[in-house]
C-alpha cells in the first residue's frame, strides 16, 4: 500500500530541508533513477473506470509490470517481473498473470495509451534508529498522451511513507506541506502522473 503526497515545483525551486520534518534525523544521499513507464488500457477505458492503472516500467529498484488500484487508504500496487523486452515500435503483450489479475474488471485487448519518462532523484528520510520514515523523490517528467498525440513536461515531488512512518500520518504530511510551501512548491492538484499526462 502506497501512502504518498504529491507536490508541484518549478524547474528552479530549491528542495525543502527534509531534516526539519518531525521524526527525521538525517536525509540520505541522492540516488538517481531513469524511469520509463508505458501505460495500457482497453479501448473503452475499463481500467480507468475502475480507478486502476496498468504499466510496464523499466529502471529503478521496482522495475516490472505494475497494477495500481486507487483505494480510500492509498494506492495498492501489485508487481510482476518485466519479462521480454519491448522495443519502442513494438506492441506490448500483457503477461498472463497480469491479465488474470485484471480479469474481473477488464479483458484484452490492451493497448498503450501513454508513455511517461521520468528523471528521478530519490532521498531516504531516516529516523534516529536508522529506519525509513519516508522517501522523497524529485521528478522531472516527460509524458506523451498517445491517443491525443500530446506531450507535456513538468516537475513533481513525491513524499511516500516508509515502514517507520507514524501510525497517523496527518501531522507529518501537514509539516511536509509547510516545508514545501516555504520552499516555493505547492500541493499538487493531480492524483497521478498518468492522469496528468492524459489531461485529467
Amino acid at each position: 500500500m502506497e501512502i504518498e503526497r504529491k507536490y508541484d515545483a518549478d524547474d528552479a525551486t530549491a528542495l525543502p530541508d527534509w531534516s526539519a520534518l518531525p521524526g527525521v534525523a538525517r536525509v540520505g544521499a541522492p540516488e538517481h533513477r531513469e524511469l520509463d513507464a508505458r501505460y495500457l488500457d482497453t479501448p473503452d477505458g475499463a481500467l480507468a473506470s475502475a480507478l486502476t492503472a496498468l504499466r510496464r516500467r523499466t529502471g529503478g529498484p521496482d522495475e516490472g509490470w505494475h497494477v495500481k488500484r486507487s483505494l480510500a487508504a492509498g494506492k495498492h500496487e501489485t508487481r510482476w517481473p518485466l519479462g521480454p523486452a519491448a522495443g519502442d515500435d513494438e506492441a506490448i503483450e500483457v503477461p498472463g498473470p497480469v491479465a488474470a489479475e485484471l480479469a474481473e474488471i477488464a479483458s484484452p485487448p490492451f493497448a498503450e495509451i501513454a508513455r511517461i519518462r521520468n528523471s528521478r532523484t530519490a532521498y531516504a528520510l531516516i529516523d534516529a534508529q536508522g529506519a525509513l520514515v519516508a522517501e522523497f523523490v524529485d521528478d522531472r517528467v516527460t509524458a506523451a498522451d498517445l491517443r491525443r498525440g500530446v506531450e507535456t513536461r513538468w516537475r513533481e515531488w513525491e513524499l511516500e511513507l516508509g515502514p517507520a512512518a507514524p501510525a497517523d500520518p496527518a501531522p507529518l504530511f501537514a509539516a511536509a506541506d509547510a516545508l514545501v510551501l516555504a520552499a516555493g512548491g505547492r500541493v499538487s492538484a493531480s492524483g497521478s502522473k498518468l492522469g496528468r499526462a492524459l489531461g485529467h
